[in-house]
């Protein structure tokens, strides 16, 4: 495994580029990454001093074998805008990952830009969205220009850094999508784009003749507010159903509810009569906005068939692209 870390801490952010496989557990706050062999380096983003070496292995020496410019010259190198959660934006490296490597195939190098002040900004928005949730906290109104100017900074380091794709694998910040990636030297997929491509490709038949393929949308308050995956489905001749009134109101806000109390087996059970609501109106799949929500399912439930991923579909079409170089 070879692993650079480019700093800078006016930002306070850190970028990872990994080569070969990996599977890492990380909280990047200051850049933890545990590879197949438990090695967990720490980098203090206070200094620029080289990761300590944990667990026997000498960080500094594989470090010392990459220049400085090694990554520049890969024509398809991808940079990655971290989100909300660690966890999630971890979960889509790895099957990036795994998935481009797939038949023998080099995986594709990437650049990974993430900052806790920025999910923490993501996650005030998204949170914000549900006043009947944190009615008792008194909170401050997420800074949406702060925001924006946040992910413009990540998306210029990572152009800095030589990547010559853009991902950002967090639903809620495609909210600012068009502002971030304005001015832009390289392209950014859009999730819904994305999501959508991969619907048409599927070429499946309305349940109901002579109407439109109907989609699905369950996500979070503040990204169906947003609009964007309603829209890009529209604008390519899908119908979008969303949640009512009533489903959000007895089942998705309650689900989420259980979620923050670690009643995960409650809100599984919500999120289920969520999708049963939304697939009884005669749509074909469900687009499912929101990791908590996805993650909340398991691996094989059988509900799990009926939906799409948007962030699957950004892992492949960023394949997609690497392949046509």
């Amino acid at each position: 495994m070879s692993l650079q870390i480019f700093t800078n801490p006016s930002h306070g952010l850190a970028q990872v580029w990994f080569s070969k496989r990996i599977s890492c557990k990380t909280r990047l706050s200051r850049v933890l990454a545990t590879p197949p062999s438990s090695t967990l380096l720490h980098m203090d983003e206070n200094n620029n001093n080289l990761p300590k070496s944990i667990k026997g292995f000498d960080s500094r020496g594989s470090l010392n074998n990459l220049h400085a410019d090694s990554m520049l010259r890969q024509a398809n190198t991808v940079g990655i805008i971290g989100g909300i959660s660690t966890d999630s934006t971890l979960n889509f490296v790895r099957k990036l990952e795994d998935w481009s490597s797939k038949g023998g195939k080099s995986s594709l190098p990437f650049v990974l830009c993430s900052d806790p002040k920025l999910n923490k900004e993501l996650l005030l928005y998204e949170e914000n969205s549900y006043p009947s949730l944190y009615h008792r906290v008194k909170r401050t109104p997420a800074d949406e220009n702060q925001i924006v100017e946040n992910l413009r900074n990540k998306r210029r380091s990572l152009e800095r850094c030589g990547a010559k794709l853009i991902l950002m694998p967090c639903h809620i910040a495609h909210t600012w999508y068009d502002e971030v990636c304005e001015g832009s030297s390289v392209p950014m997929l859009h999730m819904g784009d994305c999501i959508v491509k991969e619907l048409e490709e599927a070429k499946m038949k309305p349940l109901e003749a002579g109407n439109p393929l109907r989609v699905g949308v369950m996500a979070s308050s503040a990204t169906l507010s947003a609009g964007f995956y309603q829209e890009r489905l529209q604008n390519n001749g899908f119908e979008a159903v969303l949640p009512d009134k009533a489903t959000m109101d007895h089942t998705v806000i309650p689900a989420i509810e259980a979620m923050k109390r670690d009643d995960m087996e409650g809100a599984r059970n919500l999120l289920r009569i969520a999708l049963q609501v939304l697939l009884v109106q005669a749509v074909n799949v469900v687009l499912l906005g929101s990791d908590e929500m996805r993650d909340l399912l398991p691996g094989d439930d059988p509900l799990l068939k009926k939906c799409v991923d948007p962030m699957d579909a950004l892992a492949r079409s960023a394949i997609k692209w690497a392949e046509s170089l």
